[in-house]
């Protein structure tokens, strides 16, 4: 498996070696050693989650406040439009962001580290996504980002066919100052 580095600090790319014959093809897609050669520490991640996602769904964009969430996700079947933005004040690439292709075909997953957003679009008819997530899930915490941010300007590739309640009333980044204000300064 190699890990890189992305144009986000702490945002890692994983990218493991299927090994196909006429069965299919088998992968490991987390491998503790790797993770922790990365600078991840394996033991932290507390829940795996998995999302199935319609054509044109987007899911996000996603941040936890306090101490944010680190998470490792990866398209299990399918194909998504990936993203994190970088929502660590004091960073480099405060409110950039940087976008993946995530398939299952390739298992490449990508690190989120605590302090970023992160969202999706379904490319394909379904699309699953797995999550490993470094802490419980709290409902109090959770912040919405617009998708459709005008300042943020990702270009998501197929038209939005469905978004959630709470995504479809996200606000854009210039009118979350104080909820944005309670994500703790994370290296």
């Amino acid at each position: 498996m190699h890990v890189s580095e992305t144009a986000i600090p702490g945002v890692l790319a994983f990218e493991p070696t299927p090994h196909e014959d006429e069965r299919g093809f088998f992968v490991r897609t987390f491998d503790a050693a790797v993770a922790r050669a990365a600078g991840l520490v394996p033991e932290a991640f507390v829940q795996d989650s998995l999302s199935r996602t319609r054509l044109g769904v987007v899911r996000g964009l996603h941040t936890r406040t306090g101490r944010g969430e680190g998470k490792l996700v990866r398209c299990s079947a399918g194909r998504v439009f990936d993203v994190v933005v970088d929502q660590r004040p004091g960073s480099p690439t405060y409110r950039r962001w940087v976008s993946f292709t995530l398939t299952g075909e390739s298992q490449r997953s990508v690190y989120v580290p605590p302090g970023c957003a992160h969202g999706f679009q379904a490319l394909t008819g379904t699309a699953d996504t797995s999550y490993r997530i470094d802490r419980p899930h709290d409902p109090a915490d959770d912040l919405a980002i617009a998708y459709d941010d005008p300042d943020l300007a990702i270009p998501w590739p197929l038209p939005v066919t469905g978004l959630s309640a709470r995504d479809r009333a996200a606000a854009p980044l210039r009118l979350l100052g104080p909820e944005l204000g309670r994500i703790e300064a994370v290296a």
